[in-house]
């Protein structure tokens, strides 16, 4: 009989605690919800290569549009040089035909002065055949005394001979200027000449120089606008790929919410189950306090706790850059953005003011972080701050995840590293947030790392 009243008492114990056990479990079980969708690991992974691959699409569109942009400034430097090329050949050219006719009026003047200095030569040669036609008809020396022989006195002899003297003066001197009359009509013809090609040759060559740079200005002018359409079909693409980008982001925003929000309710059905099994052997523990050692054991020890839900590194850092992707195309805002995400910018009487930022709701460079960074660590808001609020790697192990500085005499911007050259960013007042090629002119030495 005593065997079997311990038998009795072994099983009542059994009882009692399957019937808490039960009481218990089907209490808390109610509020665990039914499992929302998992995603699979190879579903999160496929999307963010998609994520990824068009991430690094955009960021090439972006270096591509950046040199095209840059082709298109330097063709219109081409163009404008090539119009002042144009506009000095037309000066030119004006100069030249001003000098061309100047040159012809030169001529015109040459000209009239040559027929004038003909004319003396005519007169001076005149002169001289009607002298020598006299000297001829009556001699040149008996001429002479026949004005010596008609004296009426001495005194009229000195006159006569001064006469005669003055006479043959006379003509040599017209024969003197006949020739200097023949030299200077030469060498005004000549000049004149001379001056009028060169002035025609000035003009020729003004005109040919014009009609180059015409056509230099026209090619010019085509290429430029070549350019422009080129800048176009890239904007275009960009955007279409942008909005692809946008979508691929979207859908791994989505499938890690889905695997975020079972992960939740997983950890939430483990607290529930912990809770669960802590009362039950609480309550076997309490109805077995008198019963026999058989049934003390029917209660069992308390399981070991579950290890608390924690991600990995990179699992943490997907969730970062995950949250910054989100934001792509937020406008700028100085001093926007916070944990929660993007806020109204505030004043800076200048730049930001002139874009209107405290008009915009938006991130700017350190407020973009913060966000992403949030339930990871609290930033400050000032990227000088946030630069040495980590682990400093140089730039050479910078990996995924980092925070890339710029400054000279003081930081002054901040982006989050994607990989394989490519950055994150909230740029400048007028832009939005985007995926772009990591620059290196006045970025600091070292990356700061938060995680891992």
């Amino acid at each position: 009989m005593g065997d079997q009243g311990r038998r009795a008492r072994r099983w009542m114990g059994i009882g009692a605690l399957a019937l808490v056990a039960v009481s218990v479990a089907t209490g808390p079980a109610t509020a665990v919800p039914p499992p929302p969708p998992n995603p699979s690991d190879s579903e999160i992974s496929a999307s963010r290569q998609d994520a990824n691959a068009k991430a690094g699409e955009v960021g090439q569109l972006t270096n591509q549009l950046a040199e095209a942009e840059s082709r298109l400034a330097e063709l219109q430097s081409t163009v404008e040089l090539r119009m002042e090329e144009a506009n000095k050949a037309l000066v030119d050219l004006q100069a030249a035909q001003e000098a061309a006719d100047q040159a012809q009026r030169d001529a015109d003047a040459a000209k009239r002065e040559a027929d004038a200095a003909q004319a003396q030569i005519d007169a001076a040669r005149a002169n001289l055949d009607a002298f020598i036609s006299s000297s001829y008809q009556q001699g040149s020396t008996m001429g002479s005394i026949s004005a010596y022989l008609g004296a009426s006195s001495p005194k009229d002899l000195l006159s006569r001979a001064q006469l005669l003297e003055a006479v043959s003066g006379s003509q040599l001197n017209a024969l003197e200027m006949m020739q200097q009359a023949q030299t200077d009509k030469s060498n005004k013809d000549a000049a004149a000449r001379q001056a009028l090609q060169l002035a025609q040759q000035a003009q020729d060559q003004a005109a040919q120089a014009k009609i180059t740079a015409d056509s230099a200005q026209a090619a010019a002018v085509q290429a430029q606008q070549s350019q422009a359409a080129q800048n176009a079909q890239l904007v275009a693409q960009k955007t279409t790929v942008e909005q692809q980008l946008y979508q691929a982001q979207q859908r791994v925003s989505g499938l890690q919410g889905q695997r975020q929000r079972y992960e939740d309710w997983l950890a939430q059905k483990q607290r529930e189950d912990e809770e669960q099994a802590r009362q039950a052997a609480l309550a076997a523990a309490n109805a077995s306090s008198s019963s026999s050692s058989s049934a003390s054991s029917g209660g069992g020890g308390r399981p070991a706790p579950a290890p608390a839900v924690s991600g990995s590194s990179s699992q943490v850092i997907e969730r970062v850059i995950a949250r910054a992707m989100s934001q792509l195309g937020m406008p700028y805002a100085w001093g926007g953005g916070n944990a929660y995400g993007p806020t109204r910018g505030i004043r800076d009487g200048g730049v930001a003011d002139a874009y209107g930022d405290y008009r915009k709701v938006g991130f700017d460079c350190s407020g973009l972080m913060i966000y992403a960074f949030a339930g990871v660590k609290s930033l400050p808001h000032y990227s000088g701050y946030q630069y040495t609020s980590g682990r400093r790697v140089p730039l050479a192990q910078m990996r995924r995840g980092d925070m890339l500085f710029w400054g000279r005499s003081g930081i002054h911007h901040v982006a989050l590293y994607l990989g394989n050259g490519m950055m994150i960013e909230a740029p400048q007042s007028g832009l939005t947030v985007r995926v772009t090629r990591v620059r290196y002119g006045d970025i600091m030495p070292f990356a700061t790392r938060l995680v891992g």
